[in-house]
């Protein structure tokens, strides 16, 4: 039986002074162990999908359940919320808060009020997990790019999260720092993490991804498997959206032939793509 994470039941969200409504109706679960992914136009609600998962909003009719339960919004409620959904925001900047990236790490946990001993602990694993070792005295906007989303990463999995929300985790980043993220996240995952990631990089989707969601005006259209939700093709290109450049290679007419040759090469072109 399918285990359930997140929730959204027929959720309705309208930004103040909006004409429009950025989730309109969104039912959404995100099943447990997942790498999981989510597309759509800029515009689609997928932003607003991560602040209210984190309990960042409220939703303006509908509602959010965590592991069954629909989330409360209370202190004590969101504070414990948070520390099992984790949200990492597409600029890092949002994110960092402290003057040096040691100090950065602890952040959240001296919020919790955890031993000082716990916490030392804690930012020392994180600082060598995400090599950040030789950083920890660095002061935060003494870093590149890359070096911040790593910080941002490891503030919110110092926390240990049950899932990890991702917006567009590899924009702006070169081919080096977006294979070394991803890296970085086949480590969280196998570690026990559900993961979203929201972004417009289909041929990373397609490569990576377990499950689908696609979004368009705040609602979802489709969700499945990558060979499943990129058959449909028509859907896709409505949506422009297209399909992965990987998938048109093999599949130009959108018919996946069988067969252990057209197998062979298609595991020859995914490695050729393949950078992380």
């Amino acid at each position: 039986m399918q285990e359930w994470l997140l929730e959204f039941e027929q959720v309705h969200y309208t930004y103040l002074g909006a004409q429009q409504s950025a989730l309109n109706g969104l039912t959404l679960r995100i099943p447990a162990h997942k790498r999981c992914a989510l597309i759509g136009q800029n515009g689609c609600g997928k932003t607003t999908l991560f602040l209210l998962a984190n309990g960042l909003y409220k939703p303006n009719k509908g509602s959010v359940h965590w592991q069954g339960k629909s989330l409360k919004y209370d202190r004590n409620s969101l504070m414990k919320l948070r520390q099992k959904v984790g949200l990492i925001f597409q600029d890092p900047e949002q994110q960092l808060v402290a003057s040096t990236v040691e100090e950065d790490i602890s952040y959240g946990l001296c919020n919790l009020g955890l031993p000082e001993v716990e916490i030392q602990q804690r930012v020392e694993q994180a600082l060598v997990e995400f090599g950040l070792t030789e950083l920890a005295q660095r002061p935060v906007h003494h870093l590149s790019l890359g070096q911040k989303k790593r910080v941002s990463i490891a503030d919110v999995m110092v926390l240990r999260p049950e899932l990890l929300l991702l917006d567009e985790p590899t924009a702006y980043l070169d081919k080096l720092h977006t294979r070394n993220l991803m890296a970085t996240l086949k480590k969280i995952h196998a570690a026990g993490t559900t993961i979203l990631m929201a972004t417009h990089d289909l041929d990373l989707v397609y490569r990576w991804a377990d499950w689908i969601f696609v979004m368009d005006k705040g609602r979802l259209v489709l969700e499945g498997k990558p060979q499943d939700v990129f058959t449909q093709r028509d859907i896709l290109e409505e949506l422009q959206l297209g399909v992965p450049l990987i998938y048109e290679m093999l599949f130009a007419d959108g018919v996946a032939e069988e067969g252990p040759v057209l197998e062979r090469l298609r595991q020859r072109i995914l490695n050729l793509f393949r950078y992380f």
